[in-house]
């Protein structure tokens, strides 16, 4: 079985990618489920199951599943809203495979603000009523999509009863009791929208990101800046450094170095393009206190970017992936300094998942 260095998949506009390293070089697998749009994927690594949000546009949002490692894939029964929310799932944003010491236990996020947990590998699935009840009392509005979305999902991997929740457009969110209460942990965030505001909620995460090997560290790329927390989300640094370390989407932090993390800056929220028309990554060895700017492999001048699932680091800490809104796709070996190019013709890319 290949490692989690050697195979990622892409959740591209027509279909799921499986990019594999074979001989030295990254190879295209044939598309699975080709034709659909593919919000993301992720392998589960405690069953080697693949998971599939689909994106039917018309026919709505739909799951897919795939029991043989990706080879083939089958339509799945996806969480539905209970009754009483007079709500319906819109898009879902982010599959989380739960921690290790409980097999079938598998978290989604939706829009509008719906988490979805499942115990028994998505034979059923439940909706956290806390949580929602949150949503419907402080009334959160949408991001990108125009209503509240769950993007982000990060397990503590010390406390399986610990675990956070990225919002757009609440932000921050905890529970330390396996879902049955949630806090807001937003202290420190900027919000521009509402600059005299002080409420707890509001703020606009794009991603977020815990640090495997010190999990009190969590990483965000921000609407509103870079932002990172040292202390369990309890207070959140702001980091931002105009004009490269500011608006983005994606965040990444290596698996055994908290202070490791890489960012694809952008330009504003107006703009929404690369900073200056040149694409780079920028990585910060220091915690966020200094930035380097890498930019070798890429072309000059770039305009495309990556949403905010389609950076991601394996297992090493020195493979990355990064791919676009124009279907370029990119790997790095070491550690985000230089970039080779894998394709330049693949549909947009929505999520990168190294399995």
């Amino acid at each position: 079985m290949a490692t989690t260095n050697d195979r990622f998949l892409l959740g591209t506009r027509k279909g799921l990618f499986d990019v594999r390293r074979q001989g030295g070089a990254w190879a295209l697998g044939e598309p699975r489920l080709p034709g659909q749009t593919i919000a993301f994927a992720v392998r589960d690594p405690r069953s080697s199951s693949v998971w599939a949000s689909l994106d039917h546009g018309h026919w709505g949002a739909k799951l897919a599943r795939s029991d043989d490692d990706g080879a083939t894939f089958e339509k799945t029964a996806p969480p539905t809203y209970p009754e009483h929310t007079g709500a319906s799932a819109k898009y879902y944003w982010v599959i989380e495979p739960g921690p290790a010491d409980r097999p079938g236990h598998v978290w989604i996020g939706t829009d509008p603000g719906g988490l979805f947990r499942s115990e028994d590998g998505g034979a059923t699935w439940s909706l956290d009523e806390a949580l929602w009840a949150l949503r419907k009392e402080h009334a959160w509005q949408g991001g990108g999509r125009g209503e509240a979305g769950i993007h982000s999902i990060c397990f503590d991997p010390r406390d399986a009863r610990h675990a956070y929740v990225g919002i757009s457009c609440a932000g921050v969110l905890e529970t330390k009791d396996d879902g049955a209460s949630w806090s807001y942990v937003n202290k420190g965030l900027v919000n521009v929208f509402d600059p005299g505001s002080t409420t707890d909620y509001g703020h606009d995460p794009h991603c977020v990101v815990i640090a495997p090997s010190k999990p009190d560290v969590l990483w965000q790329a921000n609407h509103c800046g870079v932002f990172k927390s040292a202390d369990g989300a309890a207070t959140w640094q702001n980091l931002t450094q105009k004009p490269w370390i500011d608006f983005g989407f994606t965040v990444a932090v290596h698996p055994t170095n908290h202070d490791r993390a890489w960012l694809v800056p952008l330009k504003s929220d107006e703009v929404r393009t690369t900073v200056d028309g040149r694409l780079a990554v920028a990585r910060t060895d220091d915690g966020g206190a200094t930035w380097d700017l890498f930019r070798e492999g890429f072309p000059s001048p770039a305009y495309d970017f990556p949403f905010r699932h389609a950076l991601d680091v394996g297992a090493d800490g020195d493979t990355l992936a990064l791919a676009t809104t124009s279907g370029n796709l990119y790997v790095s070996e070491d550690g985000g300094v230089t970039w080779a190019t894998v394709s330049t013709s693949l549909p947009p890319v929505y999520s990168v998942r190294f399995a």
